[in-house]
């Protein structure tokens, strides 16, 4: 089994917040990352008898940050969908507010494609497990904002 850098920082999310989880009774935590001068929050549910097995989009982060530029120049950007629900909640057919979201550089349309204006399908469609997630880059002169806007619980 290949570990990728997507999976460390996974778990070293999960490993944080469950650090901190036994001075607060609230189960939803911030695990912050600095990449390239920016700062974003990644919500993670921690297992408790109270969310196991509830599912809503909530559940479904994106998380999006700059890559290395293609040789023409054009900027890249890599963007990781996590189901970030620890057990008891597979999550398919998930939608994301794209815009006219397009890339130079081809992306599998099975992992992440528009189906329309302002709606790409995540996965063909296909179930994220509890901590399952996918990774892609895409090339394109500015990043396109990203955000969950349906999913379905299975």
């Amino acid at each position: 089994m290949s570990v990728t850098f997507f999976h460390i920082c996974f778990i070293l999310a999960l490993c944080s917040v469950m650090e901190h989880s036994s001075s607060s009774e609230n189960n939803k935590k911030l695990a912050l990352f600095k990449e390239s001068s920016t700062v974003f929050a990644r919500k993670l549910l921690l297992a408790s008898p109270d969310n196991e097995g509830r599912c809503s989009k909530d559940n479904i982060v994106i998380f999006q940050g700059p890559s290395t530029p293609l040789p023409s120049g054009i900027p890249t950007y890599t963007v990781q969908v996590l189901n970030v629900c620890v057990a008891g909640c597979s999550i398919s057919n998930i939608h994301v507010r794209c815009g006219w979201f397009s890339s130079t550089r081809l992306i599998n349309p099975k992992l992440f494609r528009r189906i329309a204006f302002d709606d790409c399908l995540v996965n063909n469609g296909d179930a994220l497990g509890p901590g399952d997630g996918l990774s892609l880059e895409y090339a394109n002169s500015f990043p396109f904002p990203l955000s969950v806007s349906s999913v379905s619980c299975i």
